[in-house]
């Protein structure tokens, strides 16, 4: 006789953000399409947190599918040191022509958004290597979330996730996070440019989404990016969770006149069906490793960089978007979201509504306080299965 999934899965799994023991038991999905998942015993769930926020187009979307498929059948991967290819080439182009605003000049991928930002933030620190400067103190925001790796944690919030990490975790100056009109933020700033080792800003664009959909104004994060720029340093916007549309414009920092250096992406990248990140830099940062002296080449790499299915697939999702109407789709998301924040503020149970784009976050009022560990957390999550 045959064993059960629940009983396989228990034995042979460790599933990320959750307990061996005492933990909830998998939802066992047997496909998935369009906004649904389907599960083994006939249930329909809306995936609205699009599978960790990376499906951008639906589940299993035939253009996709066929995307992915052709690539395979034609090349499934090649190492990308020393070989390139057409999908890479490709994506990279509309990556930096129709995608990021005008200003950025190389890609480099990598497979997700932890190392994308782990890219970037090695980038940052070899820019100042290469020039014979040791400008690297890093500022960066409180309660920020770059990802698991132990360069993107160590820019992080610290807390109960990085709590067993800490001593091994490289110092970081935080800013508070900014409030009403960011002067909290933007004093601290300016004190921090006056340090002669700082000399990177690392910050998630607008909206802090680990954190508990936390949002800040677009003319703060042009401030913040200003001072950085001003004082000379290297900038690095980790738009991993806030890129392609999720703020209302295709990237976070269209909000805005000032560029930082270093864009950070992944997520929706590659339309959620492949793992894909990608980080994009300036001509200022591409200068400083434009040199023969091989000891100042950006030695870094992984297995699946540039892997050719992920980039034809992310290219194809970013033609899906651009032909189908998805701005004014986003505006007219964004316009509901801003309806209701105002139909549900002031009602007692609700602490705090916001919306930015199609982020719409909503605070319950509990006695717990609004933290990953609420008992509430776990009635609202039950209740919308």
């Amino acid at each position: 006789m045959s064993r059960s999934w629940e009983d396989r899965d228990q034995d042979y799994l460790w599933h990320p953000f959750s307990p061996l023991k005492g933990g909830r038991e998998p939802i066992f999905i047997e496909k998935a399409s369009g906004p649904y998942l389907y599960t083994a015993d006939g249930r329909k769930i809306l995936d609205a947190i699009s599978s960790w926020w990376v499906s951008i187009h639906g589940h299993s979307h035939p253009r996709l599918v066929r995307a992915v498929a052709e690539q395979a059948a034609k090349m499934d991967h090649v190492i990308f040191a020393d070989f390139t290819h057409e999908p890479g080439i490709a994506l990279a182009e509309a990556l930096l022509t129709r995608v990021l605003p005008l200003g950025y000049s190389k890609i480099f991928y990598s497979d997700n958004g932890s190392t994308a930002v782990e890219v970037g933030l090695k980038m940052a620190v070899q820019f100042w290597k290469n020039q014979g400067q040791d400008k690297i103190k890093i500022v960066a925001l409180e309660g920020a979330y770059h990802g698991d790796t132990f360069g993107s944690m160590s820019l992080g919030g610290r807390g109960i996730f990085t709590k067993a990490f800490e001593s091994l975790m490289f110092d970081v100056a935080f800013l508070p996070f900014p409030v009403e009109d960011g002067n909290n933020t933007l004093q601290a700033l300016e004190q921090f440019t006056k340090a002669s080792k700082t000399g990177i800003l690392v910050l998630e664009p607008l909206i802090q989404g680990a954190a508990g959909m936390r949002m800040y104004h677009p003319k703060v994060l042009h401030q913040m990016l200003g001072l950085a720029s001003g004082a000379g340093w290297v900038s690095v916007a980790d738009e991993v969770f806030t890129g392609f549309g999720r703020t209302g414009r295709m990237m976070a920092i269209d909000h805005i006149q000032q560029r930082p250096d270093i864009v950070a992406m992944a997520k929706g990248l590659s339309g959620g069906f492949m793992p894909l990140g990608a980080t994009a830099c300036n001509h200022r940062i591409e200068a400083a490793f434009m040199d023969s002296d091989r000891e100042k080449t950006f030695f870094h790499g992984h297995s699946f960089t540039g892997h050719p299915m992920a980039c034809a697939v992310g290219l194809e999702s970013l033609k899906i978007y651009e032909e189908a109407g998805y701005a004014q789709l986003i505006n007219e998301i964004a316009s509901s979201h801003d309806a209701f924040v105002k139909e549900v503020t002031g009602l007692p149970v609700v602490k705090d509504a916001r919306s930015c784009g199609v982020v719409l976050a909503i605070e319950i009022e509990t006695k717990a306080g609004t933290t990953y560990f609420s008992e509430m957390r776990d009635k609202i999550y039950d209740f919308f299965l």
